[in-house]
C-alpha cells in the first residue's frame, strides 16, 4: 500500500502536517500538492486546533518540486496550471491555503529546503531552520520563476535586491543566514523544540484573537492606512462580543488560566 503524500496527525490543540517522501528528500509531486491542500481543509474545519506544525520527514523538509513525477501527467499539469484571472491555479493554491488558515503555521525545515519547497515555508506564518539547512530559491537553475504564490511572502520578507539576486541566481544558503535575512525567523539547533515552545505560548492565548491577529497582520501589509484602520475597527468589534474574548478577561480579572471554547473566528 502506497504510503500518503501527507500526514495530518492532530494531537490536542496542535496539527502535525508532515511531508511524507523521505526518500525523495520530500520532492514535491501533483500528489503531495493534492494532499497538502487536503490537509489545511482538514484542520479549517476543526475548530479545536490552535496551531500547525508544517515540517518533513526524514533529514529533509522538502527538496522542492519533483519534476519527474509532476510532470509524467501532462494534462494533469495543465489542469493544474490553469486559473481565472482573479483566482489562484492550484500550483498557488498549495502554498496560499497555509496563509489564509485562521490559525498559526510554524514551519521547521533541517536538510533541503529548496523552491517548491521554500515557497511552502514562506507561506507559513513562522520559520524556524537548524542553521546547517540549506535554503535556494532554485527556480532561476531550470531557467523559471517562483510560481507557487512564494513571490507574496518573499517581498514581505526580503528587500528587493536581495530577493532579485536570490531569485535570479538560484544560490544556496544556510539556515543561519536564511534567519539573518530575515526568511527565517530564528535558526535554531532544535527548529522542532522552538516551535512547540511558540506554540505553547499561543494556546495560552484566545483562538479568536489569535485568529483575528492573524488576518489583521496579512490584510495591512499592503494598502493604505485607511483601509488598515477600518480592519482594526472591523476585527476589533468582532472580538468585543467573542465568547473566548470574556473568557480571557474574566480569567485574566480573576488571575486564573483561561480555559477557552473552540475558534469561532475565520
Amino acid at each position: 500500500m502506497t504510503e500518503p503524500r501527507v500526514l495530518v496527525e492532530i494531537d490536542g490543540p496542535i496539527a502535525y502536517v508532515t511531508l511524507n517522501r523521505p526518500d525523495k528528500l520530500n520532492g514535491i509531486d501533483l500528489d503531495t500538492i493534492d494532499g497538502l491542500i487536503a490537509a489545511a481543509a482538514t484542520v479549517r474545519a476543526d475548530r479545536d486546533v490552535r496551531a500547525v506544525v508544517l515540517r518533513g520527514a526524514g533529514r529533509s523538509f522538502s527538496a522542492g518540486l519533483d519534476f519527474g513525477a509532476a510532470f509524467a501527467d501532462k494534462k494533469r499539469v495543465a489542469r493544474y496550471f490553469v486559473a481565472g484571472p482573479r483566482r489562484l491555479n492550484r500550483f498557488q493554491r498549495v502554498n496560499q491555503v497555509w496563509r489564509e488558515l485562521p490559525v498559526p503555521v510554524v514551519a521547521v525545515v533541517q536538510g533541503h529546503c529548496y523552491g517548491a519547497g521554500l515557497q511552502l515555508v514562506a507561506c507559513a506564518d513562522v520559520r524556524f531552520t537548524t542553521p546547517d539547512a540549506t535554503w535556494a530559491i532554485l527556480e532561476a537553475k531550470w531557467g523559471l520563476v517562483p510560481d507557487m504564490a512564494g513571490t507574496v511572502p518573499f517581498s514581505e520578507l526580503l528587500p528587493a535586491d536581495v530577493l532579485m539576486r536570490l531569485a535570479m541566481t538560484g544560490e544556496s544558503f544556510s539556515g543561519t543566514r536564511a534567519a539573518e535575512l530575515g526568511l527565517a525567523t530564528e535558526a535554531v539547533e532544535d527548529p522542532l523544540a522552538a516551535a512547540l515552545s511558540l506554540v505553547d505560548q499561543i494556546v495560552a492565548r484566545s483562538p479568536d484573537s489569535v485568529a483575528a491577529t492573524k488576518q489583521l497582520v496579512y490584510g495591512t501589509r499592503r494598502g493604505t492606512a485607511r483601509r488598515a484602520w477600518r480592519l482594526e475597527r472591523k476585527l476589533q468589534a468582532v472580538m468585543f462580543k467573542a465568547r473566548n474574548t470574556s473568557i480571557a478577561r474574566k480569567a485574566g480579572a480573576a488571575k486564573e488560566t483561561p480555559e477557552f471554547g473552540p475558534r469561532t473566528f475565520g
